[in-house]
């Protein structure tokens, strides 16, 4: 795709993630109240999107709960500042193998893998406006962790999305999600208008360096929407290259901890600094109106039960 900068890009905040950062900074947030305060937050520094996994209020440990998913969604739901909300859908894909000689048994007390209708079920409960999907398998950072996500699962997930009315965000972490993703594409799963997020530098997925990045982005079709980021040092330098290259722009907690060196960053001061490098850069930035209206997408309440 020929590269013409975006003028008008939209930023999403990534709150506060599933990875162990919980004891690393005490910005990240914990419980629904304190989760759905930081998209508030971020909303006022300029993000129209917020991203949003779930914890333990106790331990600060990533969590499935529905429940804890339905008091964050009504909480946001019910701010005076207006945000898109956007639920992963990725957790429940975890499988963690034995001892390298001997990987059976899994490592029960770490492996998390269910069914797609479980993997849905907040999704299909608090009915946000954008899920995200996982577009592929992968080792991820750790051990003998990977991220699970078959094809089977993905166009059953896939489907659940689209019949639910909330739009998936296909994530990529490498090139082959995204040929697989337009094979979702192809076969009717995913319907237009097409939503994806570039995820660089995470191991073992596709590198931070501007070679694959560009690689990533020609390989995206036109007529879609993408969004980009890299976690730790490189997010803001990604935030620009992201809007060069003609997408959107992803920061917050969830990728990185610092606003500079020594300096542990709330949520709302990665947005901000984010919104500054797209006003430095002549640009203006997107509603969450506006990307409502571009992306057909539906506020609703969580259904009643």
């Amino acid at each position: 795709m020929p590269l013409q900068p975006n003028t008008k890009p939209f930023i999403t905040c990534a709150v506060t993630g599933s990875g162990g950062t919980q004891d690393r900074s005490p910005h990240v947030p914990r419980s629904p109240e304190q989760i759905a305060n930081d998209c508030i937050d971020a909303a006022k520094a300029g993000a129209a999107v917020v991203h949003c996994h779930v914890r333990e209020p106790d331990t600060g440990k990533p969590s499935r709960r529905v429940e804890l998913y339905r008091e964050l969604t009504e909480r946001v739901r019910d701010a005076e500042v207006d945000v898109v909300l956007n639920l992963t859908a990725g957790m429940g894909g975890d499988i963690v193998f034995g001892d390298t000689e001997a990987p059976f048994p899994l490592n029960e007390a770490a492996t998390d893998m269910v069914g797609a209708t479980e993997r849905m079920e907040h999704v299909r409960q608090c009915l946000p406006e954008i899920c995200t999907l996982d577009c592929g398998t992968m080792n991820f950072a750790e051990a003998d962790y990977v991220m699970t996500n078959t094809p089977g699962m993905l166009r059953a997930m896939g489907k659940m999305m689209t019949d639910l009315g909330v739009r998936p965000e296909i994530e990529a972490f490498d090139t082959g999600h995204l040929w697989l993703a337009k094979q979702l594409v192809s076969e009717g799963i995913i319907e237009d208008p097409v939503m994806i997020q570039l995820c660089m530098g995470i191991p073992w997925g596709a590198p931070d360096d501007l070679n694959t990045f560009m690689a990533m982005v020609n390989n995206i079709p036109e007529s879609w929407t993408f969004s980009a980021f890299s976690i730790g040092r490189n997010q803001m330098p990604f935030a620009a290259a992201a809007m060069l290259a003609g997408g959107n722009i992803r920061v917050g907690l969830e990728d990185n901890l610092w606003l500079g060196k020594g300096q542990l960053a709330t949520n709302a001061q990665l947005v901000e600094k984010a919104a500054t490098i797209v006003t430095n850069m002549g640009a203006t930035l997107m509603t969450p109106a506006e990307v409502r209206e571009k992306m057909q997408l539906t506020k609703r309440a969580p259904l009643a039960l």
